[in-house]
């Protein structure tokens, strides 16, 4: 298959950050759209800052409300919620409205959540359920679930493409919009099904464009990034296979690489980009202690097992800190 061409436009309808936007469009062509989704996160997640992130939220329309414009965007967001409005009373619209109005006013962004093929009742529960987070610890969802929503959006471009070119036509404006059109009706109901001109089949593994472990520092506590914080990563390499609790371990971490978070929390690369990661026992600490003097942790450590199995997926492991409690999760 030739390369596929994505153009400003094209990107700011997947996800509506113009510095998204232009990043995907100077790293235009792509041999794939699994190439293509891979440049996406490691803009998404590493070049997009947080105003960025909030621009691409404000794209989208309140859940449960119709698009007022007809873009490509528009029409894929009216489709995106298709099964909701579908499944949703009068009554149930109303609550829906009444906890988006909740959200955005504590939050200050339009709740987002990737809504295809899920009921207005599942939509429901779910704001309900993370109206309770913190503000920083809503946002990276937020920005996990915008990500979901341009990795579809994309699937559909490259789609209404490939489609385009295997008949001999040219990909313009209007042959795109009927496509998305004749999509948009079906994507509620069949979001499990394989995607148009893409079979069911186990994805070919692409060469990575940023460091398989990665990770950033969230300040809870000020509600921003945790800038200048050193951060280290090392793995196990031992004679005994593997750390075990409440046993001595000096001597069996090596230093893979060490950085320091910049204005925006990210640490920057602590490896090399590699296809393939070596399985094993990995360990993320943090200089706690002197970004925050005052606070309980003199430094934080994270250990993380990675199996054989998935050496060739990416792991985001980042820490939500204040002085006196902190938390972390696995991103993508």
């Amino acid at each position: 298959m030739e390369e596929i061409k994505v153009d400003e436009k094209e990107a700011l309808a997947c996800c509506g950050s113009s510095q998204f936007a232009k990043q995907m469009a100077l790293a235009s062509p792509f041999p794939s759209v699994d190439h293509a989704i891979s440049v996406a996160k490691d803009i998404w997640f590493d070049k997009v800052d947080v105003i960025g992130w909030l621009e691409a939220f404000a794209a989208h329309p309140q859940i449960g409300e119709s698009p007022s414009s007809h873009t490509t965007s528009a029409q894929w967001s009216k489709g995106e919620q298709s099964t909701a409005l579908a499944t949703a009373t009068d009554s149930g619209l109303q609550e829906l409205s009444d906890w988006n109005a909740r959200y955005r006013q504590k939050f200050g962004h339009v709740f987002l959540i990737c809504a295809s093929g899920r009921s207005a009742a599942e939509i429901l529960g779910e704001l309900k359920n993370r109206y309770s987070n913190r503000p920083i610890h809503e946002l990276e969802i937020a920005s996990q679930e915008q990500m979901k929503i341009t990795e579809l959006r994309l699937r559909k471009l490259f789609s209404a493409k490939t489609k385009a070119d295997s008949t001999g036509s040219q990909y313009s404006t209007a042959v795109a919009s009927k496509a998305e059109k004749e999509r948009v009706g079906i994507i509620g109901q069949h979001l499990t099904a394989p995607l148009e001109g893409f079979p069911a089949k186990a994805p070919q593994v692409q060469a990575r464009t940023r460091p398989p472990i990665t990770t950033h520092v969230l300040d809870v506590s000020r509600g921003s990034p945790a800038a200048g914080i050193e951060v280290r990563l090392e793995m196990w390499k031992s004679s005994q296979p593997r750390p075990s609790f409440g046993e001595t371990d000096i001597g069996g971490w090596v230093l893979e690489g060490c950085s320091t978070t910049d204005r925006d929390g990210r640490s920057g690369q602590l490896m090399s980009i590699v296809d393939a990661l070596s399985p094993g026992v990995y360990q993320i600490s943090f200089n706690t202690g002197k970004y925050n003097p005052g606070g309980f942790f003199p430094y934080v450590s994270i250990v993380f097992e990675i199996k054989d199995t998935q050496k060739f997926e990416h792991f985001h492991v980042p820490l939500l800190l204040s002085p006196f409690s902190f938390s972390t999760y696995r991103g993508s």
